[in-house]
């Protein structure tokens, strides 16, 4: 038992929206479970993970008043993801301390998927660009309001717009309230991704534009609204997690597991963190 365990971990995503959760083992990031993360409690994380075999944790939270949840509902070590820990992945950044874990994660899955140099899109309650250069360094990103956010917006500080479920406009001029709305939803939104896409290409890759990949959970549907990206991977983040977690085995170790060691006076080197990756 203690080898079957040995090489699964459990990932754990706290975005703003949902809290994601999977299995992994060495090929692959299991069956993805999702609580909203306003409703995450100790006993619903507690009881979503009963029956889950694993041997150790990772965590990778912008939320950080939930993150004691998933410490205490687990009592175990959980690695959470920062830039002190071993990423598989430079940062060429001037306080890396201050990006967000999940974007870290995400360029962690990518320097080993993806060709680069690349930009992930992150579509969730913002949309975060994040870039990763040629020779394997987070160099930096941009924030922007998510799609949902924009038209949601307009619903509640205005007293007439209604609101929308976003779907393709049926053409640029709508006809209708909701068809204007979807039009500068979805055709504004478009040209904001294209246009930042454009700067980044011009200033940090000489107007070449680099591999873009689109995650998180609006990723797929929004795809589809804006066909502009070389991959769509909605659990980039999860599977950037179970990278992260092979490469720091030690410090994730659960304590109470068979033959699991005793990191209770472990000290995990960081030195070569920000070095370029081997």
């Amino acid at each position: 038992m203690a080898d079957y365990l040995t090489d699964r971990s459990l990932v754990v995503d706290i975005s703003n929206t949902f809290t994601k959760f999977a299995v992994a083992d060495s090929r692959k990031v299991g069956r993805v479970h999702r609580i909203p993360t306003a409703e995450l409690s100790v006993a619903n994380f507690s009881n979503a993970i009963r029956g889950l075999r694993f041997q150790r944790s990772i965590l990778a939270s912008v939320v950080p008043a939930k993150s004691r949840i998933i410490h205490e509902a687990l009592g175990v070590n959980v690695l959470e993801v920062s830039s002190e820990i071993e990423l598989g992945v430079g940062i060429r950044y001037p306080k890396p301390e201050t990006i967000g874990a999940d974007r870290l994660a995400n360029a962690a899955a990518v320097i080993a998927l993806f060709p680069l140099p690349a930009v992930v899109v992150d579509f969730g309650t913002a949309v975060t660009f994040d870039v990763v250069s040629g020779d394997g360094f987070y160099t930096g990103g941009v924030i922007a309001p998510g799609m949902a956010a924009l038209t949601e917006y307009l619903h509640q500080r205005t007293a007439l717009l209604p609101k929308v479920v976003l779907a393709k406009p049926p053409r640029v001029v709508g006809r209708s309230t909701r068809e204007a709305m979807l039009s500068g939803a979805v055709i504004g939104y478009r040209g904001l991704i294209r246009e930042i896409l454009g700067e980044i290409a011009t200033e940090q890759f000489d107007g070449k534009m680099p591999f873009v990949i689109a995650t998180g959970g609006d990723a797929a549907r929004i795809s589809k609204l804006l066909p502009l990206f070389d991959a769509v991977v909605p659990g980039l983040t999860l599977e950037g997690l179970r990278r992260i977690a092979k490469k720091n085995p030690i410090v994730c170790e659960r304590k109470n597991s068979p033959k699991s060691p005793d990191t209770s006076k472990t000290h995990f080197s960081t030195s070569k963190r920000h070095e370029r990756p081997k």
